[in-house]
Parts: C-alpha cells; sequence; structure tokens
C-alpha cells in the first residue's frame, strides 16, 4: 500500500502521537488524555502525518508564532514543531511531502516567515531554512567566581524576592513583552505557555514545581524573572556539592540581570550554576570577578529561519548601515525567489523585484541566515555559500545586516 501524507483526524491523535514518541526515541506509550492536553490548542489542519495501511509513521506539526525582528518589529511566522519520521519509513521522502505542504499553506496565509528548533543540524537547510540564531549553556564553579559570600542582596536599592506561580501567571506576560520588544529572535508566549511553565497545565511531562525569583528596582518595578531548581547532593565529607538549574532568566535591564545571576550564586549549598540555553553574549560571565568560573558546555545553532515573502522579511527589519544592493534569491521551492533592490537604513527599508543586475547571488537558506544580523556575509563568501556578482557586495551585505548584539530565541517549541 503507497505511503498516505495528509492531515490528522482527532481520532487518529493517539496513533499520531505513539509515532511522535517512536520518532524521538522515547517510550512509544501515550495516554488518550495527555495526547488531548498536548494538541488542546492545535489547528487541526496544521497537525500532519504519514500514514502506512493505518499506522501513522511520520509527524508534522505547525502553529501561529509571532518572532521579533532586528528594529523591534512583529513578524508573522509559521512555526514548526513535533517532526518525525519511524526509523522504518526514513528516506522515503515523507518530510519533504509534509514540510513542503506546509510551507505552500503558510505563504498562502500570509506568513513572512517560518521558524523551527533543529534537532539535527543537516536536515533543514534542503527546505530552505538557515540557522538564524545560537544559544549557549553555561556551568559556573560558584567557589571560583571570586564572588563575596556574604552577599547579602542587591547594592542598587532593588531586590529579589521568591515569589509563587500564581504570581508569575499574573505578572510575567507583561515581562516577557518588554523583554521581547528589544530582542531580536524572541517569539511570542500565549497564556498556555505561562500555564504549563508554572505547572497549571500537564504537558505530559513530569513536573517539578521549581522556585520563581523576582528582581525589582528601587522603584518597586518588576524587571527580572528567572526560574530555577536544584538537586540533592552530598559529598563523602558530609558537604553540600548542590547544582542549581536555571529553567528560564528574563530580564529588562543589566541590573536585573546581575542581581538575579548574583542571588542563585549565593544561595547556600549550591555549589554549580547551570544557566540553561542563553544568548551567546550572554553578559553572565562577564558579572563574575572571574569570567573563567563560567565554563561552556553547550554552544550550537539553534533558531532556524525560512523565509517566506522577502519582501515583507526585508522591509519589516532596521539595518545598521545605509546603503542598496540588489539581491538575487534563489528559491527551488518558488517561495521566496527573485530578484530583489533592498534600499536599507537605520530607520528601516524598501524592497522591491527588480530587474537591475544583481550585485549578491545567494539562497534562500542563507538568506535566513543573515536576516537577525548573527551570520557573516563575509563568512558565507568565503565559504562560497553566497556569491559576490559585483565586487565589494558580500561587504555592503556585512554593514547591512550585522547587528552589534546577537539574536536570541529563549524558549524551545
Amino acid at each position: 500500500m503507497s505511503l498516505e501524507v495528509r492531515t490528522v483526524a482527532e481520532s487518529e491523535y493517539p496513533n499520531w502521537a505513539r509515532a511522535l514518541e517512536t520518532g524521538f526515541l522515547r517510550p512509544p506509550v501515550v495516554s488518550e488524555e495527555v495526547t488531548a492536553r498536548r494538541l488542546a490548542n492545535s489547528d487541526p489542519a496544521r497537525v500532519r502525518g504519514a500514514f502506512d495501511d493505518g499506522r501513522c509513521v511520520a509527524t508534522f506539526r505547525s502553529f501561529s508564532q509571532e518572532l521579533t525582528v532586528v528594529g523591534g518589529a512583529v513578524l508573522s511566522s509559521d512555526a514548526v514543531t513535533n517532526v518525525s519520521v519511524s526509523p522504518t519509513h526514513r528516506r522515503r521522502g515523507l518530510l519533504t511531502r509534509m514540510m513542503g505542504a506546509d510551507l505552500a499553506e503558510a505563504k498562502e496565509r500570509g506568513d513572512a516567515v517560518a521558524t523551527l528548533i533543529a534537532a539535527e543540524y543537516p536536515i533543514y537547510g534542503r527546505y530552505g531554512f538557515g540557522p538564524a540564531a545560537w544559544t549557549t549553556e553555561w556551568s559556573v564553579d560558584v567557589a571560583r567566581t571570586g564572588l563575596d559570600p556574604r552577599w547579602s542582596g542587591p547594592q542598587d536599592g532593588g531586590r529579589v524576592d521568591l515569589v509563587d506561580g500564581a504570581d508569575v501567571r499574573e505578572f510575567g506576560p507583561a515581562l516577557h513583552e518588554r523583554v521581547r520588544a528589544a530582542q531580536p529572535g524572541a517569539v511570542g508566549r500565549d497564556a498556555r505557555w505561562w500555564e504549563v511553565h508554572t505547572g497549571v497545565v500537564d504537558n505530559g511531562n513530569p513536573w517539578t514545581e521549581p522556585f520563581y525569583a523576582v528582581y525589582r528596582s528601587a522603584a518597586g518595578e518588576i524587571e527580572g524573572l528567572m526560574t530555577y531548581s536544584s538537586d540533592d547532593h552530598w559529598g563523602d565529607a558530609k558537604q553540600p556539592l548542590n547544582t542549581a538549574s536555571v529553567r528560564k532568566l528574563i530580564a529588562v535591564t543589566p541590573a536585573a540581570e546581575r542581581a538575579l545571576w548574583r542571588f542563585v550564586c549565593s544561595i547556600d549549598w549550591v555549589s554549580t550554576v547551570r544557566t540553561g540555553l542563553r544568548a551567546p553574549d550572554d553578559l553572565l560571565p562577564y558579572f563574575l570577578p572571574d569570567p573563567r568560573a563560567a565554563r561552556i558546555v553547550t554552544q550550537a545553532d539553534f533558531l532556524w529561519l525560512r523565509i517566506l515573502d522577502t519582501v515583507r522579511a526585508l522591509e519589516a527589519r532596521t539595518y545598521t548601515a545605509t546603503a542598496t544592493l540588489v539581491l538575487e534569491v534563489r528559491d527551488k521551492a518558488g517561495l521566496a525567489g527573485g530578484r530583489f533592490r533592498l534600499d536599507a537604513g537605520p530607520s528601516g527599508a524598501s524592497c522591491a523585484p527588480t530587474t537591475e543586475s544583481a550585485e549578491l547571488t545567494l539562497d534562500v537558506r542563507e538568506l535566513g541566515a543573515l536576516y537577525l544580523g548573527d551570520e557573516s556575509a563575509l563568512r558565507l563568501a568565503a565559504l562560497g555559500a553566497l556569491t559576490e556578482e559585483t565586487p565589494g557586495a558580500a561587504a555592503v551585505a556585512e554593514s547591512l545586516f550585522r547587528t552589534p548584539g546577537r539574536p536570541w530565541c529563549p524558549d524551545v517549541f
């Protein structure tokens, strides 16, 4: 029987969920209750599967998302998630069929870009996605930081308090919106996100209640939130050797970040702090008297981006320099390709199709990698990943697209 790729009926969700667990090497048993909760807010038209004689052997889902771009504008995005192919059905084009249908619908719907978190690096470039934002995790050896062990609170008039999940659900969304507005690569969080991440909604994953710490400025305004947990580990000499693991930290000021990192490093019994996934240029190491106490344990690509509407995407962001550049964008899927004249500057840009001679030729995946300002056009040129049709065009692209601060996506989806 031929393989059938289509949207999934509600009655087939348990079958679909079993295939998803199989693809991610998790026990292939999911209760109907958990499956229903996971898919409660899903659009049925955007849940896809591949079926072989009635058995689901591949999964795919997308949902609407808002992405902050350089300059603070928000773009509508097609967020791709829950992608899996069972090991018995690899290399049969199932992902290609599901991805192609989803991206075509996203383009028709008016989404300017598509986004995903790639489990494996080699998969998504062939669909036009480029790695647009990276992530870094540090392990902090508290004893080596050089921090004063007598620290008892911020010295700037602010304070750190512990709060409960109900408090977080009340003030967290507004705080996140303030953070997101200034952070290219950040994505929106709906009400359900806050319910899942404060334990109100069971998403099928084991839940352990964490600690929530907030930083309030001297004026009493909440400017930072940290969510963390701790293990219970003691050494042979009855010495506490606990590790505090930071799940999330968002802050609108460096003072708030500094105070929250200082707080978690000051907790009795904590000898190691794992930072969770942070921006690659996070300030944390330089808050410490000895930055070497923060050792990088993870550094990898994270948010991948695919341009669906070149004109809208390029006009949405701002640019570091003022220049004009004619781009030839190649897109084998036929979604975002063409030749475009970009007139850009710090206050915005205009972009339109043109018949002028191209100055720079690149694939849509390279445009996605450049889009949030993290990748270097000069580096891509050196690697042969883009072509200068006019000498110096890569340097112009570098001056336009590259940003002083690196983009970062705080959330897995």
